[in-house]
C-alpha cells in the first residue's frame, strides 16, 4: 500500500512540474504580429527590445509590453533599431538538457509502463486478492478456533446430526473405519426447506471436527467472464489438497450446479463450465483423498444428475422442518441467551408453532425479547411469546388504520363466519384466535391451530377447509345481501379454488376422473428440458376438470351456507364479542359456540379501540 502511494505521488509531482512549465508568468504578456512591431519601431513608439533567438520582448515608451516572433532572419532589423535609438538587449536562449528533453518526450511511454507494472503487481499480491485476480478462489479458510458452534447448539434434526457426527468421528479416528475397508465419503448434500439449519449444521461440523474448513457460496464461482468459475474451482481444490484432511462447504450449490443443457443457448456458458470442472475435481482421474465436500440447497430437483451420483455426493441428508419435539429443543437453545419468567413453557410454544423452521423459532424468541424490552421488563414472559407468535403468523397490528363502525362490523361478521364453519365441519383444525384488528394486509385474521403436526391430509379435511374459507363471504352475504358482499374474500376464494383444483387434478379425489394425474408440468421451461409444452389432456377432459372443480366448490359452499343459517344467533353473538373485545381466543370461542356468556379475554383493557 505504501509503495503504491509513493508511486502515485511521484506521478502527481511530474504532472504538476510539466503543467507549471507551460504556465509561467510570461503567459500574461500579449503577442502581436511582426508587421505591427515594425510599424511601431518606425513611429518611435518602442524604447527597448530583448531578443532571444526568434522571440522578441518589446517595451514601449509608455511602458506597455508585448511579444512578437521573428518569422525570418531580418538582417536590417538591428540597423533599423539603432537608427531609432531603441535599446537592444541580447539574451542567451535557455538550454534544455538532453536528459530533460528525453524525459519529456518519453514521459507518456514511462507512464504506460508504470501503470502496467502496477496492475501486474496487483494481480499477484495478497494471495490472489488483487484487483485483477478473477481466477482465484474466494473460499474462506476457517481455523479450529474461529468457529465456536458445536452440535450442542444444533437442535431439531437428530437424524441429520447422527449422519454428520459419523463424518466427524471419521476425521478424528480414520484408522477405526479404514481397518474394515471403509472409505471416507467424498461428498454430503444437505437438502431441506429454507431456515431449517443446513448452514448451522455445517458450522457445527467445523466446530466439532477440528480440521481446516473452507466455506464458499455457489454464487461466488460464477462471473460474467467465461472460464473464471472453472479457474476458481481448480484453485479452491488446489489449496484444500495442501490442507487435507479438510472440509469444503458450498452453500446454495444450486447457483452453480443446475442441470446442464438447460435453455436454448447451448452448453458453453460460464455456469456449465464451472459445473464441469467441479465434477472433474470431485471424482476425476486425480484423487482428492481427505477432502470432504459438503453442500447445501433447498432445490435438489434442479441439480444435475451427474452431481448427485455416488462418488460425488455419496450421501443426501434431509434437514426437514422440525416436529413438535424438535421445535421444543430449538426454542430451548435460543432461550439460553434471554432471562425468562417462571410462566414460560417451551413445549406450549412449540405446540403452537407447527410448520415453523429453526430460523422462524429464532425470530420468535428474538421478537419476544424485543416486546419485553419495549415494556421495560426484566424478564420475558409467556405473554410476550404469544404476541411475538401472533406478529409472525398474522402480521403486525395496524392500529393506526382508521376504520368506520360499519367496516369493523362487516369484518367481524366475516371472521365470525370462518370461525363458526371451522368449528362445525369435521376434521378441521380448531380456531385458536380471531381478531378484527388489521394485521399486515388483512383487515381481520382468523388463526386455526393444528392439534398436532400434519403429515398427510384426508379428503374430508380438505373439503372442510374449502367450506371454512367460504364462511367469511357467506356471512357477509347472509347479513348484508348478495349485492353488498365486499372484496375481502379474494384470498379465501383463491386458496379454495387452488385446493379444489389440486384435489381433482393431482390427488385423485374426483369420482368421475379417478386417481389420475392431470396437472400440466409447470417447471419444464425453467429447468430447460423443453421449451414447447406438450399437451397432456384433451379439451373434453379439461372441460370435465372444470366441471368437477366447480361441483366440489359448490357442494362445500352450500354446506357452509347451511351451517351459518342454522347458527345465525352465534354469528350475531360472535360479532358483538369482536366489536367489544377486538380479539377473542379459544376460551371465548368455546363460550360462544356453547351459547354461554362470554368471559373477558386475558389482558383486555376496557374501552380499547384501534381507531
Amino acid at each position: 500500500m505504501v509503495k503504491n502511494l509513493i508511486l502515485w505521488l511521484v506521478i502527481a509531482v511530474v504532472f504538476m512540474s510539466i503543467f507549471q512549465s507551460f504556465n509561467s508568468d510570461d503567459g500574461n504578456i500579449r503577442r502581436i504580429d511582426y508587421s505591427t512591431f515594425l510599424s511601431e519601431v518606425n513611429q518611435d513608439q518602442v524604447r527597448e527590445v530583448h531578443i532571444n533567438g526568434h522571440e522578441i520582448n518589446v517595451i514601449k515608451k509608455n511602458n506597455n509590453k508585448y511579444k512578437t516572433y521573428l518569422p525570418i532572419n531580418d538582417s536590417r532589423l538591428l540597423d533599423n533599431l539603432l537608427v531609432k535609438n531603441v535599446k537592444v538587449v541580447g539574451e542567451a536562449p535557455e538550454e534544455t538538457s538532453l536528459i530533460t528533453s528525453i524525459f519529456i518526450s518519453w514521459f507518456p511511454m514511462f507512464l504506460l509502463i508504470g501503470v502496467w507494472i502496477f496492475f501486474m503487481r496487483q494481480m499477484h499480491i495478497g494471495g490472489g486478492k488483487g484487483a485483477m485476480s478473477f481466477g482465484k478462489s474466494k473460499a474462506r479458510m476457517l481455523s479450529k478456533d474461529e468457529i465456536k458452534i458445536t452440535f450442542s447448539d444444533v437442535a431439531g434434526c437428530d437424524e441429520a446430526k447422527e449422519e454428520v457426527s459419523e463424518l466427524v468421528e471419521y476425521l478424528r479416528e480414520p484408522s477405526r473405519f479404514q481397518k474394515l475397508g471403509g472409505k471416507i465419503p467424498k461428498g454430503i448434500l444437505m437438502v431441506g426447506p429454507p431456515g431449517t439449519g443446513k448452514t448451522l449444521l455445517a458450522k457445527a461440523i467445523a466446530g466439532e471436527a477440528k480440521v481446516p474448513f473452507f466455506t464458499i457460496s455457489g454464487s461466488d464461482f460464477v462471473e460474467m467472464f467465461v472460464g473464471v468459475g472453472a479457474s476458481r474451482v481448480r484453485d479452491m481444490f488446489e489449496h484444500s489438497r495442501k490442507s487435507a484432511p479438510c472440509i469444503i462447504f458450498i452453500d446454495e450449490i444450486d447457483a452453480v450446479g443446475r442441470q446442464r443443457g438447460t435453455g436454448v443457448g447451448g452448453g458453453h456458458d460460464e455456469r456449465e463450465q464451472t459445473l464441469n470442472q467441479m465434477l472433474v475435481e470431485m471424482d476425476g482421474f486425480e484423487g482428492n483423498e481427505g477432502i470432504i465436500l459438503i453442500a447445501a440447497t433447498n432445490r435438489p430437483d434442479v441439480l444435475d444428475p451427474a452431481l448427485l451420483r455416488p462418488g460425488r455426493f455419496d450421501r443426501q441428508i434431509v434437514v426437514a422442518l422440525p416436529d413438535v419435539r424438535g421445535r421444543n429443543q430449538i426454542i430451548k437453545v435460543h432461550m439460553r441467551k434471554i432471562p425468562l419468567d417462571k410462566d414460560v413453557d417451551a413445549m406450549i410454544i412449540a405446540r403452537g408453532t407447527p410448520g415453523f423452521s429453526g430460523a422462524d423459532l429464532a425470530n420468535l424468541v428474538n421478537e419476544a425479547a424485543l416486546f419485553a424490552a419495549r415494556m421495560n421488563r426484566h424478564t420475558v414472559s409467556m405473554s410476550e411469546f404469544e404476541k411475538a407468535k401472533d406478529k409472525i403468523i398474522m402480521g403486525s397490528e395496524r392500529r393506526s388504520l382508521v376504520m368506520t363502525d360499519a367496516q369493523k362490523q362487516a369484518t367481524a361478521y366475516h371472521e365470525s363466519g370462518h370461525v363458526i364453519v371451522g368449528r362445525l365441519v369435521p376434521e378441521h383444525d380448531p380456531a385458536h384466535k380471531v381478531t378484527i384488528i388489521p394485521r399486515g394486509r388483512a383487515l381481520g385474521v382468523t388463526f386455526f391451530l393444528p392439534e398436532s403436526d400434519t403429515i398427510t391430509i384426508s379428503r374430508q379435511k380438505l373439503e372442510s377447509q374449502i367450506s371454512t374459507l367460504y364462511g367469511g363471504r357467506l356471512a357477509e352475504e347472509i347479513i348484508y345481501g348478495e349485492k353488498n358482499v365486499s372484496t375481502g374474500a379474494f384470498n379465501d376464494i383463491k386458496i379454495a379454488t387452488t385446493l379444489a383444483r389440486n384435489m381433482v387434478t393431482q390427488w385423485g379425489f374426483s369420482d368421475k376422473l379417478g386417481p389420475l394425474l392431470y396437472v400440466e408440468e409447470e417447471d419444464e421451461i425453467f429447468l430447460g428440458r423443453s421449451v414447447a409444452k406438450a399437451k397432456h389432456m384433451s379439451d373434453e377432459t379439461a372441460r370435465i376438470i372444470d366441471k368437477e372443480v366447480k361441483l366440489l366448490i359448490e357442494l362445500n359452499y352450500q354446506r357452509a351456507r347451511s351451517i351459518l343459517n342454522d347458527n345465525i344467533d352465534i354469528l350475531h353473538a360472535m360479532k358483538d364479542a369482536l366489536m367489544k373485545y377486538e380479539t377473542i381466543d379459544a376460551l371465548q370461542i368455546d363460550d360462544l359456540m356453547a351459547r354461554k356468556k362470554v368471559r373477558k379475554p386475558v389482558n383486555w383493557i376496557e374501552n380499547s379501540s384501534f381507531n
